[in-house]
Protein backbone atom coordinates (compact mmCIF):
# COMPACT_ATOMS: atom_id res chain seq x y z
CA UNK A 1 0.00 0.00 0.00
CA UNK A 2 1.83 3.29 -0.86
CA UNK A 3 1.14 6.38 0.95
CA UNK A 4 0.20 9.89 0.71
CA UNK A 5 2.36 10.96 -2.95
CA UNK A 6 4.58 14.04 -1.73
CA UNK A 7 3.68 17.43 -2.34
CA UNK A 8 6.51 19.32 -4.53
CA UNK A 9 5.72 22.61 -2.77
CA UNK A 10 5.98 21.70 0.46
CA UNK A 11 9.21 22.54 1.31
CA UNK A 12 8.71 26.14 -0.47
CA UNK A 13 5.75 27.05 1.57
CA UNK A 14 7.58 25.50 5.05
CA UNK A 15 10.68 28.37 4.40
CA UNK A 16 8.01 30.58 3.31
CA UNK A 17 5.64 30.24 6.61
CA UNK A 18 9.23 30.31 8.62
CA UNK A 19 10.51 33.41 7.12
CA UNK A 20 7.48 35.01 7.64
CA UNK A 21 7.27 33.77 11.62
CA UNK A 22 11.33 34.95 11.85
CA UNK A 23 10.01 38.51 10.84
CA UNK A 24 6.62 38.78 12.61
CA UNK A 25 8.18 37.20 15.77
CA UNK A 26 11.98 36.65 15.81
CA UNK A 27 13.59 33.63 16.28
CA UNK A 28 13.16 33.19 19.99
CA UNK A 29 9.45 33.05 20.00
CA UNK A 30 9.67 31.06 16.25
CA UNK A 31 7.55 27.61 16.62
CA UNK A 32 8.11 24.65 14.70
CA UNK A 33 4.42 24.01 15.13
CA UNK A 34 3.33 27.05 14.17
CA UNK A 35 5.32 27.32 10.89
CA UNK A 36 3.67 23.79 10.05
CA UNK A 37 0.09 25.29 10.85
CA UNK A 38 1.14 28.34 8.50
CA UNK A 39 2.27 25.90 5.64
CA UNK A 40 -1.31 23.46 6.19
CA UNK A 41 1.12 21.10 6.90
CA UNK A 42 2.04 18.99 10.04
CA UNK A 43 4.81 19.17 12.69
CA UNK A 44 6.03 15.85 11.14
CA UNK A 45 6.84 17.29 8.04
CA UNK A 46 8.71 20.33 9.82
CA UNK A 47 10.60 17.68 12.20
CA UNK A 48 11.60 14.79 8.90
CA UNK A 49 13.28 17.98 6.92
CA UNK A 50 14.49 20.30 10.21
CA UNK A 51 15.21 18.66 13.30
CA UNK A 52 15.77 21.49 15.17
CA UNK A 53 14.84 25.43 14.70
CA UNK A 54 18.28 26.42 13.98
CA UNK A 55 17.75 24.07 10.99
CA UNK A 56 14.76 24.99 9.61
CA UNK A 57 15.65 28.77 9.95
CA UNK A 58 18.93 28.75 8.36
CA UNK A 59 17.36 26.97 5.23
CA UNK A 60 14.35 30.01 5.57
CA UNK A 61 17.13 32.28 5.71
CA UNK A 62 19.33 30.66 2.50
CA UNK A 63 15.81 30.58 0.63
CA UNK A 64 14.69 34.36 1.23
CA UNK A 65 17.33 36.43 2.12
CA UNK A 66 17.71 39.04 -0.97
CA UNK A 67 21.19 38.43 -2.97
CA UNK A 68 23.75 41.06 -2.70
CA UNK A 69 24.29 42.29 -6.12
CA UNK A 70 27.10 41.39 -8.12
CA UNK A 71 27.39 44.67 -9.99
CA UNK A 72 30.85 45.42 -12.35
CA UNK A 73 31.14 49.16 -12.19
CA UNK A 74 34.46 49.12 -13.32
CA UNK A 75 35.21 50.54 -10.24
CA UNK A 76 36.29 49.05 -7.13
CA UNK A 77 34.64 51.75 -4.61
CA UNK A 78 31.36 51.68 -6.21
CA UNK A 79 31.47 47.89 -6.71
CA UNK A 80 31.81 47.56 -3.07
CA UNK A 81 29.37 49.78 -2.30
CA UNK A 82 26.51 48.05 -4.53
CA UNK A 83 27.54 45.39 -1.96
CA UNK A 84 27.43 47.28 0.96
CA UNK A 85 23.50 48.25 -0.26
CA UNK A 86 22.57 44.55 -0.36
CA UNK A 87 23.82 44.00 3.09
CA UNK A 88 22.42 46.99 4.50
CA UNK A 89 19.01 45.99 3.20
CA UNK A 90 19.49 42.41 4.32
CA UNK A 91 20.91 43.88 7.96
CA UNK A 92 17.74 46.08 8.30
CA UNK A 93 15.38 43.81 7.65
CA UNK A 94 13.11 43.07 11.06
CA UNK A 95 14.59 39.31 11.07
CA UNK A 96 17.90 40.67 12.18
CA UNK A 97 16.75 40.81 16.02
CA UNK A 98 16.62 37.29 16.69
CA UNK A 99 19.91 36.56 14.49
CA UNK A 100 21.14 36.11 18.52
CA UNK A 101 19.47 33.40 19.27
CA UNK A 102 20.31 31.74 16.22
CA UNK A 103 24.00 32.31 16.55
CA UNK A 104 23.84 30.88 20.36
CA UNK A 105 22.07 27.86 18.81
CA UNK A 106 24.43 27.36 15.95
CA UNK A 107 27.33 26.48 18.37
CA UNK A 108 25.22 23.58 19.57
CA UNK A 109 24.36 22.67 15.87
CA UNK A 110 27.02 21.48 13.94
CA UNK A 111 24.61 20.62 10.93
CA UNK A 112 22.94 24.01 11.10
CA UNK A 113 26.35 25.59 11.87
CA UNK A 114 27.54 24.22 8.71
CA UNK A 115 24.47 25.49 6.93
CA UNK A 116 24.85 28.38 7.85
CA UNK A 117 28.75 28.60 7.44
CA UNK A 118 28.00 27.63 3.71
CA UNK A 119 25.01 30.13 2.82
CA UNK A 120 27.54 33.38 4.42
CA UNK A 121 29.91 31.75 1.62
CA UNK A 122 27.65 32.12 -0.95
CA UNK A 123 26.05 35.25 0.33
CA UNK A 124 29.54 36.40 0.64
CA UNK A 125 30.41 35.99 -3.09
CA UNK A 126 29.72 39.09 -5.02
CA UNK A 127 32.24 40.99 -2.45
CA UNK A 128 34.83 38.85 -3.14
CA UNK A 129 34.07 38.83 -6.75
CA UNK A 130 33.99 42.64 -6.69
CA UNK A 131 37.80 42.45 -4.71
CA UNK A 132 38.78 40.10 -7.74
CA UNK A 133 37.99 42.31 -10.21
CA UNK A 134 39.87 44.91 -9.17
CA UNK A 135 42.85 42.79 -8.26
CA UNK A 136 42.34 42.03 -11.90
CA UNK A 137 42.59 45.61 -13.30
CA UNK A 138 45.43 46.22 -11.10
CA UNK A 139 43.61 48.63 -8.60
CA UNK A 140 44.74 46.20 -5.31
CA UNK A 141 48.37 44.81 -5.29
CA UNK A 142 48.14 41.24 -4.47
CA UNK A 143 45.51 39.36 -2.88
CA UNK A 144 43.46 40.13 0.39
CA UNK A 145 43.12 37.36 2.95
CA UNK A 146 39.12 36.50 1.58
CA UNK A 147 37.29 36.51 4.57
CA UNK A 148 38.68 39.26 5.79
CA UNK A 149 37.85 41.81 2.98
CA UNK A 150 34.19 40.60 3.40
CA UNK A 151 34.22 40.76 7.37
CA UNK A 152 35.67 44.41 6.34
CA UNK A 153 32.55 45.44 5.29
CA UNK A 154 29.26 43.81 7.01
CA UNK A 155 31.38 43.86 10.36
CA UNK A 156 30.17 48.01 10.87
CA UNK A 157 26.59 46.82 9.62
CA UNK A 158 26.21 43.97 12.39
CA UNK A 159 27.82 46.03 14.95
CA UNK A 160 25.50 48.69 14.20
CA UNK A 161 22.30 46.69 14.27
CA UNK A 162 22.85 44.45 16.71
CA UNK A 163 24.95 45.90 19.35
CA UNK A 164 24.43 50.19 19.11
CA UNK A 165 21.04 49.78 17.42
CA UNK A 166 21.80 52.98 15.35
CA UNK A 167 20.21 53.23 11.92
CA UNK A 168 22.64 52.79 8.99
CA UNK A 169 22.36 55.54 6.68
CA UNK A 170 23.56 56.20 3.13
CA UNK A 171 26.42 58.21 4.35
CA UNK A 172 27.88 55.15 6.79
CA UNK A 173 28.07 52.91 3.91
CA UNK A 174 30.01 55.66 1.49
CA UNK A 175 32.31 55.87 4.73
CA UNK A 176 32.64 51.98 4.73
CA UNK A 177 33.02 51.61 1.46
CA UNK A 178 35.47 54.61 1.44
CA UNK A 179 37.05 52.86 4.83
CA UNK A 180 37.60 49.39 2.97
CA UNK A 181 38.88 50.64 -0.64
CA UNK A 182 41.50 52.50 1.44
CA UNK A 183 42.60 49.20 3.49
CA UNK A 184 42.61 47.70 0.16
CA UNK A 185 44.23 50.10 -1.91
CA UNK A 186 46.17 52.74 0.08
CA UNK A 187 44.03 55.36 -2.05
CA UNK A 188 41.68 57.34 -0.44
CA UNK A 189 38.78 57.84 -2.49
CA UNK A 190 35.88 60.41 -2.43
CA UNK A 191 32.05 59.48 -3.44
Amino acid sequence: MAGRPRDPDLEKRLLAAAWARLADEGYDSLSLARVAADAGAHRTDVYRRWPAKARLVTAALAEHLPPIPDVDTGSLYSDLRACLDGLAAAWSAPWIDGLIGLLADLRHDSVAAEAFHEMAQRRGRPMWTAITRAVERGEIAGTPERPLAADLLEGPLMHRQMLTRQPITSEDLDLIAQSVHRLLTGTLVTG
